[in-house]
C-alpha cells in the first residue's frame, strides 16, 4: 500500500458508509491525537454552504483537532435545517472525542439544495468515531469517502529530513466537475507533523493554494463548498518555526507545494468527461501576477478547451483570450508554442504567424497530455496552471446530473 495521511505522526482516521450515498463510503474523519495549528482557504462564491460558515467561525483561533466531512449532500442553500445539521455534526464529534467544539473542522460535498440528512450523518459519526485507526487502509477509506462524481480517489504523501527529524505531510482531495480558479467543487485535507506558528501556517497555505488549486480549471464554475484545510500537530518535534527566514520553513513550503500540486493535477486529470490534461505555462512576464492571470484566462476559455478537444490548432483563440485578460499584453512581443508532453511547435514568433504542418499538429493534439506555452518576452516571471478539454461527454453528463 502507498503512504498516505496515516503515515503522518499522530493522526488517525476512518471512512465509512452511512447511507447518504448508495453503496459507497460517504463519511470521512481525520483526527489528530493532540491539538494542532490549523488553517484553511475557502470558496470565493458568495453563496456559502453551512459547513463553510461553521468552520470559518471555529478556525478563528487557528487551532483544530479533527476534520469531518460527509459526501452525498452539500448542505448548501438548506436554510435553518442545514445550519442545525452542520452544528449537530460538530456537537456529536466534540462530545465523542472529548474536545471543544471550536476544534472541529466540518465540510460537506454533494448536491446543492437538498434537505440535509442530519440523522444519518450524526448516527454515522457515533458509529465510526470509535473506529479511528492509523492503519494505511483507513487513509484510503477517507480518500474514497469524500468523492462525488470522481472516478478515482486522490491521495498524496511527501516527507523530508531536517536536523535528525523526519517531517511528513499527507493529503486527500476530491473534485471532478465545477472546478475553476478561486477554488471550485473541490475539497482537500492535509495533515502534517510539522511544528509551525499558527499565523505562518495560514500564510503558507494561502501562498501554496494560490499557485496550485487556484490554478486549475475544468468548467469555469465555482462552487459553494470548496475548502482546503490543514492541521499541523507538531509531533515531528522539530524546533518551532515562527518566521519565513527560518531555513526549515522554505523546505516545508516547498514540500507543501509539491503535495498540493500533485493533488491539484489529480483533480484535473479526473475532470468530468475530459479526454485531455492540459498544462498552461506563461513565462518571461513582467511579474507573477500577470503570468497567473493570463494562465487562468487561457485555461478558462471555452473556445480554447473545445479546440483542444477537437485537436484543432486554432492558436488565435489563445491570443484572443490573452487580449481580454485585463493585464498589459503586447502581441508583437509574444511567442506561442503548442504540442504534447514530448514536443512543442512554435506557431507564433513576436507577433508573426509561423508556418507549421497542421496535420502533424493534429497528431500531437491526439495525445492525452497537451502543453500550451506562451512567452511574453517582457520580464523574468512565470506561472503554470492545469486544465482539461471540454467534451460532449461533459455536456451529456451535466445535462442529467440530478435526474
Amino acid at each position: 500500500m502507498i503512504n498516505n495521511i496515516t503515515n503522518v505522526k499522530g493522526y488517525k482516521c476512518w471512512g465509512a458508509h452511512t447511507g447518504v450515498k448508495s453503496m459507497k463510503r460517504d463519511l470521512a474523519i481525520i483526527y489528530s491525537e493532540v491539538p494542532a495549528a490549523a488553517a484553511a482557504t475557502y470558496t470565493q462564491n458568495k453563496v456559502l454552504a453551512e459547513p463553510i460558515k461553521v468552520t470559518k467561525k471555529n478556525l478563528e483561533n487557528h487551532k483544530a483537532q479533527v476534520i469531518i466531512c460527509n459526501a452525498g449532500n452539500a448542505n448548501a442553500c438548506t436554510g435553518e435545517q442545514g445550519r442545525l445539521g452542520a452544528e449537530a455534526m460538530v456537537n456529536v464529534t466534540s462530545e465523542l472525542l472529548g474536545i471543544s467544539k471550536d476544534q472541529v473542522i466540518v465540510a460537506s460535498t454533494g448536491l446543492i439544495g437538498e434537505p440535509f440528512p442530519t440523522q444519518e450523518v450524526v448516527e454515522g459519526l457515533k458509529v465510526n468515531i470509535p473506529k479511528l485507526s492509523s492503519h494505511t487502509k483507513a487513509g484510503s477509506f477517507v480518500a474514497n469517502a469524500i468523492l462525488t462524481t470522481d472516478t478515482f480517489a486522490k491521495e498524496g504523501f511527501v516527507d523530508f529530513e531536517w536536523e535528525d527529524k523526519t517531517i511528513s505531510l499527507g493529503g486527500v482531495a476530491k473534485g471532478s466537475g465545477m472546478i475553476h480558479p478561486n477554488m471550485a467543487t473541490m475539497l482537500a485535507f492535509v495533515v502534517t507533523d510539522f511544528k509551525i506558528e499558527n499565523n505562518l501556517l495560514q500564510e503558507t497555505l494561502s501562498y501554496c493554494v494560490d499557485r496550485t488549486f487556484n490554478m486549475i480549471t475544468v468548467d469555469g464554475d465555482t462552487s459553494t463548498n470548496d475548502m482546503v484545510a490543514i492541521m499541523a500537530n507538531g509531533m515531528a518535534e522539530n524546533k518551532m518555526v515562527r518566521s519565513k527566514s527560518d531555513p526549515c520553513y522554505h523546505l516545508f513550503r516547498e514540500k507543501l507545494m509539491e503535495l498540493l500540486t500533485h493533488l491539484a493535477k489529480l483533480i484535473v486529470s479526473d475532470g468530468e468527461g475530459a479526454s485531455k490534461f492540459i498544462e498552461y505555462k506563461v513565462s518571461k512576464a513582467r511579474n507573477e501576477a500577470i503570468a497567473r492571470k493570463l494562465v487562468r484566462e487561457i485555461s478558462d476559455s471555452t473556445l480554447v478547451k473545445t479546440a483542444m478537444f477537437g485537436r484543432d490548432p486554432n492558436w488565435g483563440r489563445i491570443v484572443a483570450a490573452c487580449g481580454n485578460a485585463g493585464v498589459p499584453f503586447n502581441y508583437k512581443k509574444i511567442c506561442l508554442y503548442i504540442g504534447d508532453n514530448n514536443q512543442l511547435v512554435k506557431v507564433l514568433e513576436k507577433g508573426t504567424p509561423m508556418k507549421f504542418d497542421k496535420n502533424f499538429m493534429k497528431k500531437l493534439l491526439r495525445e492525452s497530455h497537451i502543453r500550451i506555452h506562451l512567452e511574453l518576452n517582457s520580464g523574468k516571471e512565470s506561472a503554470v496552471g492545469w486544465g482539461s478539454d471540454l467534451t460532449t461527454d461533459y455536456v451529456l453528463f451535466n445535462s442529467v446530473y440530478t435526474t
